[in-house]
C-alpha cells in the first residue's frame, strides 16, 4: 500500500462577506497566492465540502482563470466557492500524484478527469 500525506496548505483564502470589495466572486486576498510557483489548489464550499482540485505551474493565474473563463468545470459553480487552499509543490510529478489522490480521497464534486470513485 502506498501512503500519501497531503501537505498542509501554504495559503488559505476565504470569501469575504462583502463581495463588493472584490470583482472576483468575493475573494480579495489573491495577492497572497504566489504568481510564479507551482502547486495544487482546492476549492471548498459550505461545510468544507471539496468542490474542485487542480494543479498549476503558476498558481495565481491558473486559479483566477477558473473564475474568469467559460471552459472551466467550475463556470456554473463559482458562487459556491467559500475557501481556496493552496499547497506549493515544485515537482510536476508530485503535483500530478497529489491532484489525483485528493480528487479521489476527497471525492471532489466537480472534477471530471482523474475520477476513480464513481
Amino acid at each position: 500500500m502506498i501512503q500519501i500525506t497531503v501537505p498542509k496548505p501554504d495559503v488559505s483564502i476565504e470569501k469575504q462577506e462583502n463581495p463588493q470589495l472584490s470583482h472576483i466572486y468575493g475573494f480579495t486576498d489573491f495577492h497572497l497566492i504566489t504568481r510564479e510557483e507551482g502547486g495544487i489548489f482546492m476549492f471548498y464550499g459550505e461545510n468544507d465540502e471539496l468542490l474542485f482540485v487542480g494543479k498549476a505551474r503558476k498558481l495565481r493565474p491558473r486559479i483566477k482563470k477558473h473564475f474568469e473563463d467559460n471552459v472551466s468545470p467550475m463556470k456554473n459553480h463559482r458562487d459556491e466557492v467559500r475557501r481556496i487552499d493552496v499547497c506549493l509543490v515544485a515537482d510536476p510529478t508530485e503535483r500530478e500524484i497529489y491532484e489525483t489522490y485528493i480528487i479521489n480521497e476527497g471525492r471532489a464534486k466537480y472534477n471530471v478527469d482523474k475520477v476513480f470513485y464513481k
